[in-house]
């Protein structure tokens, strides 16, 4: 018998550090799209794990690699090669097209990477400690020191000063911003294709595609946050390939693993060639045969079932209905994102109210920013999972009237 969900949430608060503040729900098991509380209530999830879960739970072919890994190999340190992890680089780089990978076990592991490599090929031209790196304004890369001195966000970093130095800031989407900050000292321009916890935010062409000609111009790597927006999201393996910039450096974790913890920096190149050597980084537990398995697999079942695809014509039916709402809804100022990747600018309501409200519609749903509804969901979805969370939210809107 489960243990009731009032004492396994007090035992928690008892023993694990209070840096989230959860909602009163005990997540027990998945199935397809769906979750299930201890309690056994269903919740249609468009939260996967904030974007993790893109094959949603148990897809078939998924665990019974995991499973046949497990029988074989977990661990043998980065000191020795092993299959899973030459296999997951190919498809990796097969799939963006560039040319070396590093696995990290997180997203923001693999932005300290990117960071480093940056920083090594500039001090590879000149020998020079005094390099800067443009980020974003309300970016957000991560909460380790480096990556949270490349977020823009003040809140974030207040406590944790001093952060690493020589990070500049300027404004997504407005290129002239960015231009303002280049100097003789920049190594390198962070951004997230899509800004994700800044609020749904996509890249405009013109902004990308000049930021990218900037750096050719003044020998600047361009690193490209593809955490949360790539992995077949927005209806691209990678967001950036819809534009044809293919960055120096890209990052990516979340549903890289589907479920299983890892990230990776990959490199083009030009940046492969000139930055990181033996000695200049290294991981214990990254790129080991057990996440790497995951990797594999899942790059498999991306291609076998079209997921990539499939998310162009179910990101474009979720588009559809969302925009309906911003036209039914006075308080719903916008609807931002590309493919299942979406975000509800909500105004004069407090948008946790509405999470919750969902929750209660049996509808999981996150924010993002301080007054944005996020849906992040499985990327398996299908039209009529779309029509049951319009039906789920529309109530929980209701109730906000």
């Amino acid at each position: 018998m489960t243990e009731n969900k009032e004492n396994i949430i007090e035992r928690a608060e008892g023993t694990v550090l209070h840096t989230y503040n959860r909602y009163p729900l005990v997540l027990e098991r998945g199935e397809g799209v769906y979750l299930y509380d201890t309690d056994g209530k269903q919740y249609l999830d468009f939260a996967a794990g904030i974007a993790v879960q893109a094959l949603g739970y148990h897809y078939p072919g998924y665990d019974e690699a995991l499973k046949e890994q497990v029988d074989k190999l977990l661990h043998t340190s980065n000191l020795f090669y092993n299959i899973p992890a030459m296999e997951a680089a190919g498809k990796l780089v097969k799939a963006s097209g560039m040319s070396k990978v590093f696995f990290t076990n997180s997203g923001t592991e693999a932005v300290e990477g990117a960071i480093k490599a940056a920083r090594k090929y500039a001090w590879l031209k000149d020998k020079g400690n005094d390099h800067e790196i443009i980020a974003m304004n309300h970016s957000f890369h991560g909460r380790s020191m480096g990556a949270l001195s490349v977020t823009g966000n003040k809140a974030y970093q207040a406590p944790f000063r001093p952060l690493i130095g020589g990070i500049r800031f300027a404004d997504f989407n407005d290129l002239e911003s960015v231009r303002a900050q280049i100097s003789d000292k920049t190594c390198g321009i962070i951004l997230e294709t899509v800004q994700g916890e800044g609020g749904i935010y996509p890249a405009a062409e013109e902004f990308l595609k000049g930021v990218k000609a900037l750096c050719e111009e003044h020998d600047i790597l361009l690193i490209l946050d593809e955490i949360q927006c790539g992995m077949g999201r927005t209806g691209y393996m990678f967001a950036w390939q819809e534009y044809d910039v293919k960055p120096n450096i890209m990052t990516c974790a979340k549903a890289l693993g589907c479920g299983v913890p890892v990230g990776a920096f990959v490199l083009d190149e030009k940046a492969a060639k000139a930055s990181l050597a033996p000695g200049d980084h290294g991981t214990t537990y990254g790129g080991n045969p057990f996440a790497c398995a995951a990797v594999s697999k899942v790059f498999d079942l991306f291609e076998e079932n079209g997921i990539v695809e499939h998310v162009q014509e179910v990101g474009a039916y979720l588009t559809q209905r969302l925009d309906g709402l911003v036209e039914k809804y006075d308080f719903i100022e916008a609807r931002r994102g590309k493919g299942l990747i979406q975000g509800l600018a909500i105004q004069g309501r407090p948008v946790g109210d509405i999470v919750v409200k969902s929750q209660e519609m049996g509808l999981l749903v996150i924010t993002a920013g301080s007054n944005v509804l996020r849906l992040v969901p499985p990327l398996v979805i299908e039209k009529k999972h779309v029509d049951e969370m319009m039906e789920k939210l529309t109530r929980a809107l209701e109730m906000q009237q």
